[in-house]
């Protein structure tokens, strides 16, 4: 997964420096979603992820003509980073803010250098559990699915799965994650 997400990178790079608009294109169509999120999830408008993006894209695409551009995590991560940093120093200077949330929040930002590496370091994590659920096998992995992601209670659980009562179904989930931690942590270990 990351290894194709390098590629993609890679492409897109060599795209832009020869000035190769369908590149621009594929850095807004795979990375322009998770800032929307972002950006809605705190306040803002489909406009507003926008104008934060297109200005992260230039600060982007300048610093690569010149040569400037050390990039030492994936587009995505430094694109995020360049547009949350700007969307929050909007909201700070907004008045939309009343409530104190974003309060100094220039002052509170983390370091891109920082924030790079944590999102390098969650890929990794969930690359992982990833990995560990598609080795987990089943019925293992259904169960922790249907429970975690789809919210079944253990009566459901209990009924899909043919266990005798609920107590054994929760020894059975407890027991599948065990073994998906188990796996979780060797691929882990073994990625870092």
């Amino acid at each position: 997964m990351i290894r194709k997400a390098q590629e993609a990178d890679a492409d897109i790079i060599e795209g832009i420096l020869r000035d190769d608009e369908a590149a621009l294109g594929r850095l807004y169509k795979l990375h322009f979603p998770t800032v929307l999120f972002f950006v809605q999830s705190n306040s803002g408008t489909e406009d507003d992820a926008k104008d934060i993006f297109q200005e992260a894209v230039i600060v982007f695409y300048e610093k690569l003509k010149a040569g400037q551009l050390e990039l030492n995590c994936q587009i995505k991560t430094y694109l995020y980073s360049i547009c949350r940093r700007l969307w929050l120093k909007r909201l700070s200077r907004s008045s939309r803010f009343s409530s104190g949330l974003v309060e100094d929040t220039e002052a509170e930002l983390t370091p891109v250098e920082e924030e790079t590496d944590q999102a390098e370091e969650n890929e990794l994590k969930f690359s992982a559990m990833g990995s560990a659920l598609e080795k987990l096998g089943e019925p293992c992995k259904t169960l922790l699915e249907d429970f975690y992601i789809r919210s079944m209670g253990m009566p459901e659980i209990t009924e899909k799965f043919g266990y005798t009562n609920a107590d054994s179904a929760k020894n059975q989930k407890y027991k599948c994650l065990m073994r998906l931690k188990k796996l979780f942590f060797s691929d882990y270990n073994g990625l870092s």
